[in-house]
């Protein structure tokens, strides 16, 4: 009797330790399924994120492929909705000089900063708490301008700039003095300049949001801040490093569907207005 009582329990032993063994087995197989499935979550998310941070570019096409600053000699044409414009030559750019020299004076002290105001599509530069620039620009029209505080990371003396698509597409080789700027939120490869435009009449074209996403100045205005800004112009493109940072640029205001003209003037020793925008 006590040889069947210890038989039985052997066997309920043994069928007790294969259902621990395949639950254990099931239990793990779960865990391998859900983890897995977390990775790909995971990776997806991580993915995602990348393509949406790093895949736009204010100019579609070129983006900031051709960092090299250097004025194409075979491309003297391009167009602008719909329309043909003749570029900026190589001749222009060995005669090109500024209409003013920013920042003369001995008695400026502080570090150069650039404000754009969306509201009134202006751009205001400041060294120290003097302002040695004010006029209008043209902001972003099919993509916005961003709002924020920026610093310029690199300083093209001319670029090519293509984008857009159907009745907005362009393509424009030689846009001078252009001034690359980013943050920590919109990163380098992102394309946000300020630059130079010859593509419309700036008396017309400037004071409302007309870009497709970067700051645009007359030519000779951003020539004139192109030689200001930080860092010192060194050849045909000029990177900011640590021991010569770039210039800040805050960019504020809301994009209005049609621009205020504002006044323009240089060197101006007006400090900044603790009430306005900038």
């Amino acid at each position: 009797m006590g040889r069947k009582v210890s038989k039985k329990r052997r066997v309920a032993g043994q069928r007790t330790t294969k259902k621990k063994a395949a639950s254990f087995k099931l239990t793990s197989l779960s865990l391998s399924i859900f983890a897995v499935c977390l990775l790909l979550v995971v990776t997806g998310i991580i993915l995602w994120q990348r393509n949406s941070t790093t895949s736009f570019c204010a100019n579609s096409i070129s983006c900031i492929k051709d960092l090299s600053g250097k004025v194409s000699t075979t491309q003297t044409e391009g167009f602008y909705m719909g329309k043909k414009v003749a570029a900026p030559t190589a001749q222009y750019f060995t005669q090109s000089t500024a209409n003013k020299v920013l920042g003369a004076s001995t008695d400026l002290i502080g570090r150069k900063h650039i404000y754009v105001d969306l509201t009134t599509q202006t751009l205001t530069a400041y060294e120290g708490s003097k302002i040695v620039f004010h006029d209008t620009v043209a902001t972003g029209k099919w993509n916005l301008t961003p709002t924020g505080t920026f610093e310029v990371w690199i300083k093209l003396q001319a670029t090519l700039m293509a984008g857009g698509e159907g009745a907005t597409a362009y393509y424009l080789p030689n846009v001078p003095w252009t001034m690359y700027f980013y943050n920590a939120k919109i990163a380098k490869s992102e394309g946000y300049s300020l630059h130079g435009e010859y593509w419309y009449n700036p008396d017309t074209g400037l004071g409302k949001p007309e870009s497709h996403g970067c700051v645009n100045m007359r030519i000779s205005d951003a020539k004139a801040l192109y030689d200001w800004v930080d860092p010192p112009t060194k050849g045909y493109t000029t990177y900011a490093s640590p021991l010569e940072p770039g210039t800040l640029v805050t960019i504020t205001g809301t994009t209005p569907n049609a621009g205020l003209v504002g006044t323009r003037f240089y060197n101006n020793n007006i400090s900044p207005d603790a009430g306005s925008s900038i």
